[in-house]
């Protein structure tokens, strides 16, 4: 579990249930992610190009991670290994990534809260997609139950909740207990 999954998990178990950004807006709100070290940067580039260029050896230990976002804004995150024995393309593209999505936080933050200042509601069609989500994997009475409860927080528009109550009634006559 990330640190960004565990202090989720823990804001849900105090009930803190105001409008925010969580971990899975996060990775819905990436539309695609890249990967490639400085050296492949160098070597891509002379190619196109055409010209013939000697890539020092530390830029193969530089990895870089770009996400593209939903909207088409692009972050980008790096990793750099200090000595070469300890380079590794999957933990240096792990990191990369990681430090990307830091940067993702604060955009989105600044996007709910410029929402929320506007007097907008948020957007509750992500809310429904989760709890849907949510659905399909609850087997028993006590996780439909849960989710039930998470509707009613959620301030969705009526028709929405009724569509999701009669969801919840049908899964729960085959829930077992």
């Amino acid at each position: 579990m990330s640190t960004d999954q565990a202090i989720e998990k823990e804001i849900q178990a105090k009930g803190l249930t105001a409008p925010r950004i969580t971990p899975a807006d996060i990775e819905a709100n990436i539309a695609s992610e890249h990967y490639f070290t400085a050296d492949d940067g160098v070597t891509g580039d002379s190619f196109k190009q055409k010209a013939e260029v000697k890539c020092p050896a530390p830029l193969a230990l530089l990895t870089f991670c770009v996400l593209v976002l939903r909207n088409g804004f692009t972050v980008t995150g790096e990793s750099a290994c200090a000595s070469p024995e300890n380079f590794d393309a999957e933990m240096g593209r792990k990191i990369a990534r990681q430090n990307a999505i830091n940067k993702v936080w604060p955009l989105m933050g600044y996007e709910l809260r410029s929402k929320l200042a506007a007097g907008d509601k948020p957007d509750h069609a992500a809310s429904l997609r989760a709890a849907l989500a949510a659905l399909v994997g609850a087997s028993t009475k006590a996780q439909l139950q849960g989710l039930r409860f998470g509707l009613s927080v959620v301030g969705a528009p009526s028709a929405d909740r009724a569509m999701m109550e009669a969801a919840l009634q049908a899964l729960e006559a085959t829930a077992t207990e």
